[in-house]
Formats: structure tokens, C-alpha cells, sequence
């Protein structure tokens, strides 16, 4: 009866937990989603940034045409007059999933627009990926941990600046999908079922098709199964999770598009291709040391170890060749650029002009991680014990992406998960540690307290008559062979524990060593829990105040806040509603790749270059347009058949990243393919000046004459807010371009091309001795190629 009890008392408190961690983790799925919502809240329900609204553009074709036309859509509306092919360069994932969720919606009878679903997608994957790190944390340290690291998830600064409402990036679902195939990964690990190491390959597929970061996935699993390797952890376990993942991980990622061949044939995945040989002679010496002697086992591991090592040889010498054969070794520039910081900087000056590719500073970690970083240390400690397989991993990602989140600011998002498991660890431990000696101690009390009661109470009585005694000696004598019957069974447990101890190399007295430090002085533990509660609330208030203030403002529209109150600059929709409305469908508009998708999708007209950057001599041309003279400018825009330029200026409101500040970026850009537009020229002594000591070069340069054409109007003096300082040249006139359109606070400025004047010979004596005159002049003169 009393054992059918405790484990009904057992079984009730296990359902209550489960339902508690249930409940829980609902919670936090609601706060991921809520938290993201100040960008809606506090604005308007917007996509937010650039790379956003062609996904946003994407989705809308996908809606309305259907998966098949989506495969087949050629864009002739980017990168005139080449075109592009959008399904065969472009991650699908995220606009198929956005597709499916408003196709079902509206199966569901719910009237939602695309571009609501578009908006509230990132918050709603946020709240998946916060229940992914509690799987994948459960699988490392346990439930507690877990829970732990998805409710830190949930908050953390640096995930929030990629998934706030209408943040509709491709990590809006793919980091859900990278937490999700580590989980998988570490669960087949943990159980060896062929099940999940085929979900492991259809999660992996689905991280394909969403973002290029897949090759992470598939560098730093190999990387743990080589490790597990080399320090003697193989197991068939190992083996069930990692070969079917290259196998049919790899086949499936070669069917998406973007992919292809990519997956077998560049040098980011040429690692798990090599440890994928190495595992299988490792999976052979296994087998043949389970079913040979000793003696013959060292006779077939010379064998099975020799052609290994020549099989090895073999795929290394091809692998070689073929990464010889390619100008960048098999690597795409994005990837050299993490293993060679100084390599974008060097010859692919249009990856490092983008923002979020710079190294990021040490208060950008405080920014995103906060505590974070303070606990991920002791997170650390606490995966070495003990040291497990799905431990190991934790430690091994949380590694590498330090190292790539140090190399590019963008990678910060990848570190946020790995932040969060070891900070849901070290606090889960931490917890577990005072609870437990505050537990200890209390009960330690309430035990004295009983056991002194009774004490007394034997003095009190101790004059009264003898027949309790008597009673008392004989309760006594008749407990004595109870007692020794227990003795004898721990008697007979300790020498089975110290048996099992000796078997595994490990001292009892040391046992006792490492067990005596988990109890902490009561005082101690009461305030340890106090400064960690105070720790989780700073926590906490720094979340909501970075995604109320820091990462909910869309770059569409702009606030600022003054002494007047607040001001909304609008003036991004403002330029292209006026495109749109005022220009005719066929016009082409020319600006920096920054504003191409924006102006794609907003306008409706077609630009030469966009946020895509697959063209890198397509774009130094127009950064050669800008940095030349204006009649050059103008030949280079004709011969493109530009009807439009658009320039973004901030030197009238202050908005520093405007134009004029990215001008240094279109100098470089084209003077890496046409080597007249040189640096140098644009430079007073190594200085970037736009005021009276520029150089005459950047005074004259259609970018400068473009952004500050009528400036001085606006206060007599032309003072740049941004620059801090006077501009150099403030009265000049334009001949080829003019100005049809400038929004309320000079934020976007459109210029339209003057057509080509027409020779109109005169009946008149002076026109036609003006008309030979210009004719003996023009014959002189030799026309220059726009594009040298």
C-alpha cells in the first residue's frame, strides 16, 4: 500500500510538472510574440528595411501566380537591361512559408492581407524558435535548462533586431531552422533512431531553402563528429546521426534552385564530404574489432587503415584540384570573408560597404547580449560535468560563432542561441545548486527541531513509574533486528557502489570531494537567489526597452524627438508614391543598390541595380556615374536608358546615412572595374571633405552637385547638419539633369535627364557660319567612351 502510494504521489507530481512546463513554455511563446509587436504598436504595420520588400514583392507573385510561375519568373523589372531569373536565384523558404500561412488563412476564412502575414511572421517563428532551445537545451543539461534558455530566447536583444514585426528577412524563419536541426541532430545522437535522423535531413532541407547561413550547419556538425572521433566517443549513435544527414540532406539541398550543384561542388561543403569518408573507416574498424582475434584485428586495421588513408589521399588530390581550378579556391566571397576578415576589404570592396558586414564593437555585444555575456562562461563549466556528447556540441557552437560573430555584425544572430543555452544552463544549475542548499538546511532545521522534542520530553518523564521504561526496552529490543537488517542491506549497497566505482576508475573519496561544495551556507544561497532574480529583472528591462526604442523604428519612416515633440519623416514613401504617380511604367531610375528593392516595390518602376549585388560590374557602373562629372554622368545614365536618378541626402534633417556619406563605397566599387575613377582624387590629404577644402574633383562629381543643388536656399549658408560644416561649392547650376521632385525635408531628391539637344541648321548666314563653327570644333574633339 505505502509503495502504491508514493508512486501515485510520484506519478500526480510528474502529470503536474509536465503540464507547469506546458504552460510555461505557452508563456513564453506569447512574450516572444508580444515583445516584437512595438514596431506595429508604436507605427504602423510596415515592412520594415530593404531586403524585405522584395521578399514582400516575392511573396505577392507567389500569391497570386502560383508555385509553378514562381519557378519560372523571369524579373525584367531589376537589373535593366539584364534582368533576373527570381526562382533560380532566390532562398525560397521564407516566401513559400509566408505563402502557405496566408493561403491557409484564407482556407480558414480569414481575411488577411499578404502583407499582415508578411509582418507578424517573424514574431510568430520567434516563438518556434524559443520552444526549439528548449528542446535542444533538454536534450543537453534537462527540462529546467531548457526552459531557462527558450523564456532567455525569447527576449534577447539580438534576435529581436532580426525578428520584430515586419522584419520579413530570411532569418525571420531560419534561425528556427538552424535551432531546430541541432535539436534533431542532438536527439539522434542521443537515441540513435533512424526516425529523427531523417527528420534531421528535412529540417536541414528546410534551413536550405531559407538561407544562405546553411553552410554553417553543415561545417559545424562535421566538425563535432570529428571531434567525438578523435577523442574516442564513436558510437553507432554518431554514426545513425550524421550519415544520413550528408546523404540525404545533400541530395535534397541540390534540389533547390539557388543551391544546385553548390552542395557537391564548392569548398564550403567539402568538409562533411571528408569526414564523412573518415567516419565510415572509423565504422569499419569498429566492426571488424567486434568479430576478429586480437591478433588478426591488427593485421585487418593495417589493411582497412592503408586504404583508407589512400582513399583519403584519393578525394584530398581531388578536392585540391578542383579548388585550384577556381579564382576564389572553391569559396564564395561572403565565405572568404569570414575565414580572412581583411579579404571583402581587399578585393570585394561591395561586401564590406555593407553596414552589417563591418566587425562589430564590445559594446555591440552588451547591446544585444547583455548578461549574457557575463553567464555564458559558467555555462561552459557547467557542460564539462559532466561532458556528454550534446554537450560537447553546445560548447563547440558556442565557439565558433563567437569567432564568426567577431568577423561580421550580422552573425550576431547566430551567437544569440548559443548565448541563451549556455546562459539557460549555467542559471539552471545555479538554481538547482541554492535551492537545493537552501533545502538542505531548512530541513536540517525542522529535523533538530523534532529531534530535541522528544529529548525533553524523556527528561520530563523520566520520575515516573517503571513500567513505561519497561514497555520502552522491549520496543527497543524488538526494533534491534530491524536495524540490523537495514544495516545489512547498505552494508551489501556500499559494496556494490564501491564496485561499480573501481570498475570505472574513480574514488569514492573523491566522489565526496566534488559533492561537498554543492551545499552552500543558507545565507549565502538566500542572497545568490536575490542577486539572480535582480539580475533576471535588469535583464528583462533591458529586452523591452531594445525592442521598444532600438529595433522597432522601421527605416521607411523616421522619428525624431525634440523639443517640439515628435517628428515623422516620411519622406522614402513620399518619393516613391511621386515615382509612381508621376513617371511612366517603362522609366527606368537610377541609384545606389541600397534603394533598389524599395523602389521596385513601392514605385513599380524599373531600376539598374538592387540590394541583390550578383552583378558587381553592373553596379561600379552607376558608382562610376556618380563619381564622374555631370556630362559624363549623363552619357553613362543615357546609354543605360535612365530616365530617373534618385539620391538620398540627409545634410538638411541630419540623417547620416545618406549618400554623401556612402559616396567613398561608389568610388571604390568602380574604380575596382574602371581604374580612371581613382581614390585619390576624391581625398584632401587622406581626408573625406566636402566643404571648401574638397578637392575639385569631389566639388564636380554628379554625387555632390546631386545632393547639394539648391542647399544653400535652405538656411543662405548651406550648412550640412551631418558633415558639421559649410559645404564648399554652394551656387552652381546643372546642364544635363534636372530637378523635378524633392520631398518636404530634402530627404529624397529626383532628378530627371535632359534630352539630347538637337543640331537644327539655321536659313540664315549666322546659323549656318555658328553651325560650321560648331562642327569644326566637334570634329576636333574626339568622344569618349562613356565606360572607360
Amino acid at each position: 500500500m505505502a509503495t502504491s502510494k508514493v508512486e501515485g504521489s510520484s506519478s500526480l507530481r510528474h502529470a503536474f510538472g509536465g503540464v507547469l512546463s506546458v504552460f510555461i513554455l505557452f508563456l513564453i511563446g506569447v512574450v516572444a510574440f508580444s515583445i516584437r509587436l512595438f514596431s506595429v504598436i508604436k507605427y504602423e504595420s510596415v515592412i520594415h528595411e530593404f531586403d524585405p520588400y522584395f521578399n514582400y514583392r516575392v511573396t505577392q507573385f507567389l500569391s497570386k501566380n502560383g508555385i509553378y510561375d514562381f519557378w519560372n519568373w523571369f524579373d525584367d523589372r531589376t537589373w535593366y537591361p539584364l534582368g533576373r531569373v527570381i526562382g533560380g536565384t532566390v532562398y525560397p523558404g521564407l516566401t513559400l512559408t509566408a505563402g502557405t500561412m496566408w493561403k491557409l488563412a484564407n482556407s480558414l476564412n480569414i481575411p488577411l492581407s499578404v502583407e499582415t502575414v508578411c509582418v507578424f511572421t517573424a514574431p510568430i517563428f520567434s516563438a518556434f524558435a524559443a520552444w526549439a532551445t528548449y528542446l535542444l537545451t533538454k536534450e543537453v543539461k534537462g527540462p529546467g535548462a531548457g526552459i531557462t534558455a527558450a523564456a532567455i530566447l525569447a527576449m534577447v536583444p539580438s534576435y529581436i533586431s532580426r525578428s520584430v514585426a515586419g522584419s520579413y528577412d530570411n532569418e525571420a524563419v531560419a534561425i528556427f531552422a538552424l535551432i531546430f536541426t541541432f535539436y534533431l541532430y542532438i536527439k539522434t545522437l542521443n537515441t540513435g533512431s533512424l526516425f529523427y535522423a531523417t527528420l534531421n535531413s528535412l529540417a536541414y532541407f528546410y534551413m536550405v531553402c531559407s538561407w544562405g547561413g546553411y553552410t554553417f550547419i553543415i561545417n559545424l556538425i562535421p566538425m563535432h563528429v570529428l571531434l567525438c572521433i578523435v577523442t574516442g566517443r564513436y558510437s553507432s549513435r554518431l554514426y545513425i546521426a550524421y550519415a544520413p544527414l550528408v546523404v540525404l540532406g545533400t541530395l535534397l539541398a541540390a534540389l533547390v534552385p539557388v543551391v544546385g550543384f553548390n552542395a557537391v561542388m564548392t569548398s564550403e561543403h567539402f568538409g562533411s564530404f571528408l569526414v564523412f569518408i573518415i567516419i565510415h573507416v572509423v565504422a569499419l574498424v569498429y566492426y571488424i574489432k567486434g568479430i576478429l582475434t586480437p591478433r588478426l584485428f591488427k593485421v585487418a586495421t593495417t589493411l582497412v587503415l592503408t586504404v583508407g588513408i589512400a582513399v583519403c589521399a584519393v578525394v584530398v588530390a581531388i578536392l585540391v584540384a578542383l579548388v585550384a581550378s577556381s579564382p576564389t579556391k572553391g569559396w564564395s566571397g561572403r565565405s572568404l570573408s569570414l575565414l580572412d576578415p581583411t579579404y571583402a576589404s581587399k578585393y570585394i570592396p561591395i561586401i564590406a560597404s555593407v553596414s552589417e558586414h563591418q566587425p562589430p564593437t564590445w559594446p555591440s555585444y552588451f547591446m544585444d547580449i547583455n548578461v549574457l555575456a557575463f553567464l555564458v562562461p559558467a555555462g561552459i563549466v557547467a557542460c564539462f560535468l559532466p561532458l556528454s556528447d550534446a554537450s560537447s556540441f553546445a560548447v563547440l557552437y558556442l565557439v565558433t560563432s563567437v569567432y564568426f560573430s567577431g568577423v561580421m555584425v550580422r552573425l550576431m544572430l547566430v551567437l544569440a542561441p548559443a548565448a541563451c543555452i549556455m546562459s539557460g544552463i549555467a542559471l539552471s544549475e545555479a538554481f538547482g545548486v541554492l535551492t537545493r542548499s537552501m533545502k538542505f538546511h531548512i530541513t536540517k532545521y525542522f529535523e533538530c527541531s523534532h529531534t530535541e522534542a522528544p529529548a525533553k520530553l524523556g527528561e520530563s518523564t523520566s520520575t515516573e513509574s517503571s513500567a513505561p521504561l519497561e514497555n520502552m526496552t522491549k520496543s527497543d529490543t524488538t526494533e534491534k533486528p530491524e536495524v540490523a537488517r537495514k544495516e545489512k542491506v547498505a552494508r551489501r549497497k556500499q559494496k556494490k557502489e564501491k564496485e561499480l566505482t573501481e570498475n570505472a576508475h574513480v574514488k569514492p573519496v573523491s566522489a565526496k570531494k566534488e559533492r561537498r561544495p554543492l551545499v552552500l551556507p543558507l545565507e549565502a544561497s538566500i542572497v545568490s537567489v536575490f542577486l539572480l532574480i535582480v539580475l533576471g529583472g535588469l535583464y528583462v528591462l533591458h529586452c523591452v526597452w531594445a525592442a521598444a526604442e532600438a529595433y522597432s523604428a522601421p527605416s521607411i519612416v523616421l522619428t525624431s524627438h525634440s523639443h517640439d515633440g515628435l517628428h515623422v519623416f516620411d519622406d522614402f514613401r513620399e518619393a516613391y508614391a511621386w515615382l509612381r504617380h508621376n513617371t511612366e511604367v517603362d522609366d527606368k531610375v537610377a541609384s545606389w543598390w541600397d534603394y533598389g528593392y524599395q523602389t521596385t516595390a513601392m514605385a513599380n518602376r524599373t531600376v539598374i541595380v538592387d540590394n541583390n549585388t550578383w552583378n558587381n560590374t553592373h553596379i561600379a557602373t552607376v558608382g562610376t556615374a556618380m563619381s564622374s562629372p555631370e556630362k559624363a554622368a549623363w552619357e553613362i545614365f543615357n546609354s543605360l536608358d535612365v530616365k530617373y536618378v534618385l539620391v538620398v541626402f540627409g545634410g538638411l534633417v541630419g540623417y547620416p546615412s545618406d549618400d554623401i556619406n556612402k559616396f567613398l563605397w561608389m568610388v571604390r566599387i568602380g574604380g575596382g572595374v574602371f581604374p580612371h575613377i581613382k581614390e585619390a582624387d576624391y581625398l584632401k590629404d587622406g581626408q573625406y571633405r566636402v566643404d571648401a577644402q574638397a578637392t575639385h574633383t569631389m566639388l564636380n562629381c554628379l554625387m555632390y552637385k546631386l545632393s547639394y543643388y539648391r542647399f544653400v536656399e535652405t538656411d543662405g549658408k548651406g550648412f550640412d547638419r551631418v558633415r558639421r560644416y559649410e559645404i564648399g561649392k554652394k551656387h552652381f547650376k546643372l546642364t544635363h539633369f534636372e530637378e523635378v521632385f524633392t520631398t518636404h525635408h530634402w530627404m529624397v531628391r529626383i532628378y530627371k535627364l535632359k534630352p539630347q539637344k538637337n543640331r537644327i541648321r539655321g536659313k540664315s548666314r549666322k546659323s549656318k557660319l555658328g553651325s560650321k563653327s560648331t562642327s569644326s570644333k566637334s570634329g576636333g574633339m574626339t568622344h569618349k567612351n562613356p565606360w572607360n
